[in-house]
């Protein structure tokens, strides 16, 4: 059992009180303290780990931009234009007829 376990009685407050003018008393009482934080305190948290030199997160390499679709999902300029057409005509004109070709 430590010091910090033991809990002392009337008798013994008062025997440290007496002895070396109550030094014996606060050193007892720092401990007390002491061993309470201890337990209540967290442990500290371990360091992030160092980043590497140059880094922006998020961000392209310099001079690099990112990778365009796949070959597989390229569509052909004259449905591209079609399609485009088509969303102005019913988001600009949506009470006239649609000319985009695909409309009937």
């Amino acid at each position: 059992m430590s010091a910090a376990d033991w809990e002392p009685e009337i008798d013994d407050i008062k025997a440290m009180r007496a002895e070396n003018g109550g030094a014996d008393l606060k050193a007892f009482m720092r401990a007390q303290i002491a061993a309470g934080k201890a337990r209540r305190d967290d442990a500290p948290k371990p360091a992030a780990p160092p980043k590497p030199p140059g880094h922006r997160p998020g961000a392209w390499p310099t001079g690099t931009s990112p990778p365009g679709p796949p070959p597989e999902r390229q569509i052909p300029k004259h449905i591209w234009d079609a399609a485009v057409r088509h969303y102005r005509n019913e988001e600009h004109f949506p009470d006239q007829p649609c000319d985009c070709g695909n409309c009937p």
